[in-house]
Parts: C-alpha cells; sequence; structure tokens
C-alpha cells in the first residue's frame, strides 16, 4: 500500500513539473512557428523574434554562468514575457486614441520597465540593448530583464497612466 502511495505521489509531481516544464517551450514553440511561417505578417514576426530572441538569452545566460534554475524560473520568465507585450500592444493602442503623448508615455513605462529591472545585469549594453536601440522594433525592450517584475512595474504604471 505504502509503496504504490509513493508510486502515485511519484507519478502526480513527474506529470506536474512535465506540465510546467511545457509553458516556457510552448511559448518558445508558438514564437518560433510565427518566425517561420511566411504567411505570418511582418508584425507578428518581429515581435515572435523578440520573444525567441528573449527566451534564448536567458538560457545562455542561464549556462553561461553556471547557474541552476528549475522549471517555475523558465515559466514565470516566458509567461511574464508574453503577458509583457501583450499588455505593451493593447495599453499603446488605447494611449494611440486618446493623445500622442499618451501614447509616448507609455512606450517610456515599458521600455524603462524592461531597462530598469535586469535579470542578469549583463554588462554588454549593446547587446542587451540591441531591440531598444533599433528605432524600428515594435519591441523596443531589453533583453536583460526580470520579465516578472518588469510585467508587475509596468501593467500598474500603465493603469495609473491611462486612468
Amino acid at each position: 500500500m505504502k509503496k504504490s502511495i509513493i508510486t502515485m505521489l511519484l507519478l502526480a509531481m513527474a506529470t506536474v513539473c512535465t506540465q510546467a516544464q511545457s509553458l516556457y517551450k510552448t511559448v518558445y514553440d508558438k514564437a518560433t512557428a510565427v518566425v517561420n511561417n511566411p504567411a505570418s505578417s511582418d508584425e507578428e514576426v518581429q515581435i515572435s523574434q523578440f520573444k525567441v530572441t528573449a527566451l534564448n538569452y536567458i538560457t545562455m545566460m542561464v549556462k553561461k554562468r553556471g547557474m541552476t534554475k528549475d522549471s517555475y524560473f523558465y515559466d514565470s520568465q516566458a509567461v511574464n514575457l508574453t503577458s509583457f507585450v501583450t499588455d505593451f500592444q493593447a495599453n499603446l493602442e488605447k494611449a494611440r486614441n486618446i493623445s500622442p503623448s499618451k501614447r509616448t508615455e507609455i512606450l517610456k513605462i515599458y521600455m524603462e520597465a524592461s531597462k530598469f529591472n535586469p535579470l542578469f545585469k549583463d554588462t554588454d549594453k549593446e547587446k542587451v540593448n540591441c531591440y531598444v536601440n533599433d528605432k524600428s522594433t515594435l519591441t523596443p525592450f531589453c533583453i536583460d530583464t526580470d520579465w516578472e517584475k518588469a510585467y508587475d512595474q509596468a501593467t500598474t504604471l500603465a493603469k495609473a497612466a491611462l486612468k
């Protein structure tokens, strides 16, 4: 009896871990599929390419620094990255309907949230700000970002700005 309970618990834990790991993989796979789909619009490709780049950066930096991170870390970063970008687009559209200055304010809120919530404190500013410095991108964000903190900060400030 005890053996079967332990087996069931281990099976349940394995299922939970597999589901959790799938969030990062799902975000990554969906973004990659959009980038590789010739039917995707330029806007979709650009946004998805940013997601792929940011997720690859996180994985690379964790490995490069010899860190050990659990699946929650990766899943949280991926989900918050997606929420950050989605809310940015929605709030930018709301602001655009209010005024050009409100649009600029929302853009600044999200850019600063990504820039001032670093995940790794990478000193290679040219690399981490490659999207910030690209004036034609739809995602002008730093890739060295703690997406959970940035999302919380940006949504709080954007909500107040759009009142």
